[in-house]
């Protein structure tokens, strides 16, 4: 029996993720993949699915899907949103059964930024570069999501785990980043650390899967010439020339012209990933890397 989901409304910007693309920069592929991976592996993991299966990614709010033959199995973790099927009211992070041609609807994000959901045999969409992710940089992978696309539904495998409702995380009103200074903190005036973590810094609306821009007092430079592109790592606080640092995310490029004064513990990623426009965070300093 062929399996898909049905899309009725996309919402504002729903993606298929994965685990990503890793190891690719050297031919300027960025990683991309799902941006809070604790939550999608969650998702993935309430379906009975391997961890690294294809998703969506909801961002804001989440689309509305009907389910084709045979019904479907599906989870919603990550920003906590308001999920119903066949019109009932049911909860984010737990196994949900939609029957045949029954509508699953997730609605806007009540904290946070960005929802995933997961059916129970993963979403199989054509692979680009052995991986399933949308990178809204480069415009690899699938196209995000439009009303009367049919989302292939692979064969379930494995047995469901039996596990209760799983609450949703508990999300910081202020992240906290821990990060480690380099690899050209040297590039910057001696306040300009003093200020990146002593500053409350604001989540711009002109953030996005490349990046999460921040306003905040500039930071400095003590020097001006010219830094010749290098490789730069998702995670990394780039401080392009107006002194307002950039935190890339998945999406980034993979090399950058403005220097990178730190660079955000991957554990830390989800919570920035998570932080909607008008979010203030703030970063904790480490050792040099």
């Amino acid at each position: 029996m062929t399996r898909w989901l049905e899309v009725l409304d996309p919402g504002p910007l729903t993606t298929v993720q994965d685990a990503g693309r890793p190891g690719l920069a050297h031919l300027g592929v960025p990683a991309s993949g799902a941006l809070d991976r604790p939550s999608a592996r969650l998702a993935n993991r309430l379906v009975g699915n391997e961890v690294q299966a294809a998703l969506l990614e909801c961002t804001v709010s989440g689309p509305t899907l009907r389910a084709g033959p045979g019904g479907a199995l599906v989870a919603v973790t990550g920003a906590p949103a308001p999920v119903h099927v066949a019109g009932r009211a049911c909860d984010v992070g737990v196994a949900l059964w939609v029957p045949a041609g029954e509508v699953l609807r997730v609605g806007p994000a009540t904290a946070g930024l960005r929802s995933y959901i997961a059916v129970r045999g993963g979403l199989q969409v054509e692979p680009v570069l052995g991986s399933r992710s949308y990178d809204v940089l480069s415009g690899l992978g699938p196209a995000p999501l439009a009303a009367g696309q049919r989302l292939p539904v692979g064969p379930a495998c494995g047995t469901v785990p039996a596990a209760d409702v799983v609450p949703p995380p508990d999300l910081d009103a202020e992240p906290l980043l821990p990060v480690v200074l380099g690899p050209r903190d040297d590039w910057f005036a001696p306040d300009a650390v003093v200020l990146l973590t002593a500053a409350r810094w604001t989540v711009t609306a002109d953030s996005n899967r490349i990046g999460v821009r921040l306003a905040g007092p500039p930071l400095a430079r003590r020097r001006h010439e010219q830094l010749p592109p290098e490789g730069v790592v998702t995670g990394s606080v780039q401080v392009p020339a107006d002194g307002q640092p950039v935190l890339f995310l998945a999406d980034h490029p993979t090399t950058g012209g403005y220097p990178v004064l730190a660079v955000v513990d991957e554990d830390a990623l989800p919570a920035a990933a998570q932080a909607r426009p008008g979010t203030t965070l703030r970063f904790s300093v480490g050792h040099r890397s």
